[in-house]
């Protein structure tokens, strides 16, 4: 893919910001009640809620994932959150004055992030807005790899569904057989697929190992 290509995406999302500020709808989501669906499939990914666990956001946006953890109770994740724009890490940072919020491009920097125990990467691979699908499936294997190095038991991340009616030539729609296959390959052989909450996406599940018992 042409270097950078996906800063085109980012630009979109920055754009939105820009017309709307706050909300669901800076970050390119239709309903505040869609996000919390989202959030709370992200964070089906952590096993056990109810230890001292690290989790990194990354394409956090204004931080919304760390308010709905706060709502929810789950006071043992330790959130962190990561944004490739300079423009929603200062505005998560504004928000969350106390969390820490990275802002790097993973795939350039050569700035090493500590690991975490889980990875939530929401929204990340839904959008490839005038990226081909080619272009967009190299990126979306060369950061879910990158990003999958950062993680000491799992991440989670979501792509459109490709069981649907009909496709977006704007969004990005695998098929759950060339999203097994990757997974497979370059991840791990221990992952879950979920297409069971209501929107018209597939959320991945990858884990490094089996869950210990």
């Amino acid at each position: 893919m042409p270097d950078g290509s996906y800063y085109r995406i980012v630009r979109h999302y920055e754009d939105c910001l820009a017309r709307h500020n706050e909300g669901a709808a800076a970050v390119d989501w239709s309903s505040d009640e869609s996000a919390r669906i989202r959030y709370d499939v992200m964070l089906g990914l952590v096993r056990q809620k109810d230890r001292a666990t690290t989790l990194l956001d990354f394409g956090c946006g204004l931080g919304a994932l760390k308010d709905h953890i706060d709502e929810r109770g789950f006071r043992s994740i330790l959130y962190a959150g990561l944004d490739l724009s300079p423009k929603f890490a200062e505005a998560a940072r504004a928000r969350h004055p106390d969390v820490r919020i990275y802002c790097h491009d993973v795939l350039e920097d050569d700035s090493d992030l500590p690991q975490f125990d889980y990875v939530v990467m929401n929204g990340i691979f839904t959008r490839r807005h005038d990226l081909t699908t080619a272009e967009m499936q190299t990126y979306f294997e060369k950061l879910a790899t990158r990003v999958f190095s950062f993680a000491r038991i799992g991440i989670a991340f979501n792509v459109m569904s490709s069981c649907v009616d009909w496709e977006s030539e704007s969004l990005f729609h695998p098929s759950h057989g060339e999203l097994s296959r990757f997974i497979c390959k370059s991840l791990s052989r221990h992952f879950v697929l979920r297409n069971d909450y209501g929107l018209f996406e597939t959320t991945c599940y990858v884990y490094r190992h089996l869950e210990e018992t």
